[in-house]
Order: C-alpha cells, then sequence, then structure tokens
C-alpha cells in the first residue's frame, strides 16, 4: 500500500476534516543507469570541488543563489526555515470559485485526499457540496518545504488536490510571434473553414483515456524483458510495510460549525487576502483562532498527525 505524502486536515471555514495526502500519479518512465562500454561497470556521477578537483562531502555543501554572473549569496539552513511557512499540516480553503474559471494551463500535479478514518462525514459534505454547486476550492498547502496553491475538486467519490502553477510560472503567448488577425487575412476561404469542420466532425469521439497507451514504453519493455530472458537474469522488489492509519473521531456537530463559520463573516475576501501576502510569516488571525477554539471545545480533541522531516539534500 501507498504512503501518504503528509497527515494533516482539510479546513473549511471552523470545519476540520481529518486527510492523508496520497500521489494522484503513477510514474511509468523506465530509468537507465550509465555504464562504461569497455567494461560494463556504473559511471558514477560525483560533488566535486570545481577547482580542485577533489571530492565534496555533503555535509560541506551548501545552498547558494547565483544573482550575478558567478556571483554567489549563500543561504544557510536557517533562512530558508524562516521564509518557509509556519503550517505543515493543514488544506486550508481561502475562498470557493467556479470551477471552470481555471484555465486548465493552471493544473500541475494531482494529489487524492483520502479521509481519516471515522471523518467520512465531513468529507462527503465537502465533497457533495461541491459537486453540486459546480465549485472548486482555493487553497494553499505545503508540501515538504515549498507552499503551493491548489485547487479541491470532487471526482468521483474522492477530493483530489490539484496543485496549480503561481500565474508568474506561465509564459504569456503574447512573448511569442503568434498569426494574428481574421481567417481570411492568411487568405482561407469559407470552403476551406468548412471543409475543415467536416473533417473534424469525422474524426469526432468521446474521450477515453484507456484507449491510449505508452506503445514506445511498452515496446522496450519487452526489449528489456528478451534481453533479461536471454541473459538468464532475474530481480525482485520487496514490498514496503503498510503504513499505520491514522485514528481520528467523527462525533462533530457540523451543523453548529456550518453555522458559526455563516455567522462569522470575519474572513478576508481572496483578492485582498493574497495581495495582503508577503515573502515573511503571516500574522496571526486571533478573532478567527479565538473562534476556532470554542468550536473545539464542543467536539473531541484529534490526534495531531506527526510531522516527517523534510528530506532534502544540497544539488
Amino acid at each position: 500500500m501507498a504512503r501518504p505524502i503528509w497527515t494533516g486536515t482539510l479546513s473549511f471555514g471552523l470545519l476540520n476534516v481529518p486527510v492523508s495526502l496520497m500521489s494522484g500519479e503513477r510514474r511509468t518512465d523506465l530509468h537507465f543507469r550509465m555504464l562504461d562500454s569497455r567494461d560494463h561497470k556504473p559511471v558514477r556521477y560525483e560533488r566535486v570541488n570545481a577547482d580542485t578537483g577533489e571530492e565534496v562531502p555533503w555535509k560541506e555543501i551548501v545552498k547558494a543563489f547565483e544573482y550575478d554572473k558567478g556571483s554567489y549569496v549563500v543561504l544557510e539552513e536557517s533562512d530558508i526555515k524562516a521564509a518557509a511557512p509556519e503550517s505543515h499540516e493543514t488544506v486550508e480553503v481561502e475562498t470557493f470559485i467556479d470551477a471552470a474559471e481555471i484555465d486548465p494551463r493552471y493544473y500541475e500535479k494531482p494529489y487524492i485526499l483520502v479521509p481519516g478514518k471515522k471523518a467520512e462525514k465531513g468529507y462527503v459534505l465537502l465533497r457533495e457540496t461541491l459537486r453540486n454547486s459546480g465549485r472548486a476550492g482555493i487553497a494553499r498547502v505545503v508540501i515538504r518545504t515549498r507552499e503551493y496553491l491548489a485547487a479541491v475538486l470532487p471526482q468521483g467519490d474522492a477530493l483530489v488536490l490539484m496543485l496549480l502553477r503561481y500565474p508568474q510560472e506561465l509564459v504569456d503567448a503574447t512573448e511569442y510571434k503568434l498569426p494574428e488577425g481574421a481567417a481570411s487575412d492568411y487568405r482561407i476561404s469559407p470552403k476551406e473553414l468548412q471543409m475543415a469542420e467536416q473533417l473534424i466532425d469525422s474524426m469526432s469521439g468521446q474521450w477515453k483515456p484507456d484507449d491510449y497507451r505508452d506503445e514506445f514504453r511498452e515496446r522496450l519493455q519487452a526489449i528489456i524483458r528478451k534481453r533479461i530472458k536471454s541473459a538468464g537474469g532475474t530481480t525482485q522488489v520487496e514490498d514496503e510495510p503498510d503504513a499505520p492509519e491514522e485514528t481520528t473521531t467523527n462525533v462533530v456537530d457540523f451543523m453548529a460549525l456550518l453555522q458559526q463559520s455563516l455567522d462569522a463573516k470575519k474572513r478576508t475576501p481572496a483578492s485582498k487576502a493574497s495581495a495582503a501576502r508577503t515573502p515573511a510569516k503571516a500574522p496571526a488571525k486571533p478573532a478567527r483562532k479565538a473562534t476556532a477554539k470554542k468550536a473545539a471545545k464542543k467536539a473531541p480533541a484529534k490526534k495531531t498527525a506527526k510531522k516527517a522531516p523534510a528530506r532534502r539534500k544540497a544539488g
């Protein structure tokens, strides 16, 4: 069984739904090692000092930003931690929008939100509300050491967390030389347009993802299997142990929390909240925290998810 990326809560208003963040994609790339053609020994990549040629141990490597050609500013681990967001265990929905308004270019990577034990009621409540309203929850989530913008969407029985690209990560199409103007400007006749439309109609069908396969990968795998069989080689893969399930409680007064969220009306509009964000840590929200504490008294305490330390090597 796959292990969760992290366990925490999905928060909207005063409602908190314990969830696990699971990968929503399966990488099928074939990974190759580089060998020396003379003796088929593995070729290693070493961390070496550009001046001395000596290998540098991991403990001696630091991160640096090249702000000009050949000029660097060194960042300590404390600097990176200071800039990192505080919350690592919450998918906090800031606003709800019409899901159709999200430009497909913003979609980056899918994850699946899996409800914690006995947390199904809040999970289904949000899922069905999003489905019936055609909306998506726009949230922020910290995965390892980076904060992402994300959309929470219903998909079948699941709530999908789709990581979104920030606007500055997209290239504006106007930066490229593109053919502007009407079709007539390029001597495209009405008859040609009509014929093109007829061709598209004749090739139209329904989207069936299962009809498409990575045929190159399949052919390459067949070659690999043939080579292994001819050489009499075998390989074994050990299964990873199952991750323990988190225990949570489902005894929550959802009506009271929903009503308090509606009555509070103290949340900052999404546009203003985004504009107010700075690289520094965001100030605490006393009014909201106080309200959340009152709501917490009505529900049994949830088991706090254990933070997984970031294991990121420099390089």
